[in-house]
């Protein structure tokens, strides 16, 4: 009988588990690398990232039509959510509706059209796994350990910052889209979260 070579655990030496959130501070020093750098497309979509509490896979399929009325960006929006299928709505910052209409001019995008466009022909939009990519290059000129944050830490931040100020669970539930509320306390509301 032939010896079984053994393998490693696919997880030995990687960070595994809940993302964090980002705190305020870094927040801001991604923007301010974002602003500095120039980076209108990045700028807008992280802003949006945090405002919008979406998924990825929600963030990348918005289209300009979504938080747009004709030339105006709108103060709220409502998209469906592709996990469940349920309608979530949110509110666009002045900052991230500057950045969103800076980007709009820029890129010279319509109504119909994605709002990150894939540069990519075989894809409309930006994928999933490219946010993912552009999310570890924001969390690097931060300062922080890019394996300790993906996409998710995007999704929960404002979430997280909200629950520290209001200590609203179901405020926090509708926020995000969640149906069931005992899945906030073991997710998004996680002693990990609220401290620090």
């Amino acid at each position: 009988m032939e010896a079984i070579e053994k393998c490693g655990a696919w997880n030995k030496g990687k960070l595994v588990g809940q993302k964090p959130p980002l705190k305020p501070k870094d927040i801001w020093a991604i923007r301010i690398h974002l602003q500095n750098a120039h980076a209108v497309r990045d700028l807008a979509m992280f802003n949006l990232a945090i405002d919008s509490k979406l998924r990825g896979c929600d963030l990348v399929r918005l289209r300009v039509g979504d938080v747009t009325l004709g030339n105006r960006i709108l103060p709220r929006a409502m998209v469906i959510q592709r996990k469940t299928q349920r309608s979530v709505q949110f509110e666009l910052t002045e900052s991230t509706r500057t950045a969103v209409g800076v980007w709009l001019e820029k890129a010279q995008l319509r109504g119909d059209q994605y709002l990150f466009p894939s540069r990519v022909r075989s894809s409309p939009h930006v994928s999933t796994r490219q946010y993912a990519r552009i999310v570890h290059r924001w969390i690097e000129a931060a300062g922080l350990d890019s394996s300790a944050y993906g996409t998710h830490s995007m999704r929960r931040t404002k979430a997280t910052l909200i629950y520290k100020r209001t200590k609203n669970l179901r405020a926090v539930q509708l926020l995000l889209g969640h149906t069931k509320l005992d899945y906030l306390p073991r997710r998004t509301m996680s002693c990990t979260c609220l401290t620090g």
